[in-house]
């Protein structure tokens, strides 16, 4: 009955313990006011049954305490509540652009760049549930390998999928960031990003970084470049006539660059030199990016004192009428 009603008053209630009180007072009275015969035996009395009216009597001051009772909570001011909550949940449209030159195989990060680089931004996507996400791959050029997806299962497979050698060795930096910007410019989302990885200097490609960052920015794109590699020498897997061996190769990274794309577009450069670096990263953008959740709350509360309140005058008006008509008795 009140599962969906609250009080204002809640503490009226405590007032309702005042009916059982009543109730025992009532037949304790009854008891102690009934009439005694002083007669030998009672047989004579036992085959004379008991009239209807005589039961109801009773239900005079049941009537009584149930308009009590309903008085009291009339008094403590139920209240249904009706609300409606919309959530409006706007994801941001997010395209990772990651290099797969040669370079990417150095072992600095285990087992090396390239794997490392996927399975922090699987673990990243894993986070996000609400936004989109697509996947360009990129080194001497560039081409869409997931397009903007909601599903997340989908991208982390084709994640899988990357590896050096798939297309033409080299670093088009602008090329990659281009084909990114293409995938993002006609997106309606809250806020709209590239997360550019790359352990390389742009050496090849058809589009300078820096004009395809300056599109970006047109289009509202933010840019987020990491560098990956450690200070100085990596070690890297070298073909040779006796087999694969490693060898130390120097780091190159044009971070100078990576940090102009990067302020272009109102974005950050990271520096990611381990494994544990990189989740820090991904941990920083997963905290600067953050999805608009709207929520927008009406609640409104309606006064139900007053059917209480009409169904106990009913019960006082029912109990007085009957006990001087139908209940009347005589002195």
């Amino acid at each position: 009955m009140f599962s969906n009603i609250e009080f204002a008053k809640p503490e009226f209630l405590y007032f309702l313990l005042v009916i059982p009180l009543l109730a025992g007072w009532y037949w304790y009275r009854y008891v102690r006011d009934h009439a005694e015969i002083q007669v030998s035996s009672t047989a004579s009395f036992e085959a004379t049954p008991r009239s209807f009216k005589q039961y109801l009597y009773f239900s005079l001051y049941v009537f009584r305490l149930v308009a009590i009772g309903l008085l009291i909570i009339a008094i403590a001011r139920p209240q249904s509540t009706s609300s409606r909550q919309d959530v409006t949940i706007e994801g941001i449209d997010i395209v990772m652009a990651l290099d797969v030159s040669g370079s990417m195989l150095a072992m600095d990060l285990k087992p090396d760049r390239l794997e490392a680089a996927k399975e922090v931004a699987s673990e990243f996507i894993s986070g996000r549930p609400n936004d989109r996400f697509g996947l360009v791959i990129f080194s001497g050029e560039a081409f869409t390998q997931c397009p903007l997806t909601t599903d997340h299962t989908v991208i982390k497979n084709l994640f899988k999928d990357v590896k050096s050698g798939m297309i033409e060795d080299g670093t088009a930096i602008g090329d990659g960031l281009a084909t990114a910007v293409s995938r993002l410019k006609d997106s309606k989302a809250v806020s709209k990003v590239i997360i550019l990885l790359t352990d390389g200097v742009n050496n090849m490609g058809s589009l300078d970084p820096l004009s395809a960052a300056e599109i970006a920015r047109i289009y509202g794109v933010r840019i987020y470049t990491i560098g990956v590699g450690t200070i100085g020498m990596a070690p890297y897997p070298v073909q040779t006539p006796f087999g694969m061996e490693v060898r130390d190769m120097e780091v190159k990274i044009d971070e100078n660059l990576l940090q102009q794309v990067a302020e272009m577009t109102d974005g950050r450069y990271f520096r990611a030199t381990s494994n544990e670096k990189l989740r820090e990263i991904y941990g920083e953008i997963d905290k600067l990016e953050k999805s608009k959740i709207d929520v927008t709350e009406f609640q409104k509360k309606n006064e139900e004192f007053f059917i209480y309140a009409l169904v106990a005058f009913i019960l006082i008006t029912l109990e007085i009428v009957l006990r001087f008509t139908f209940f009347r008795t005589t002195t």
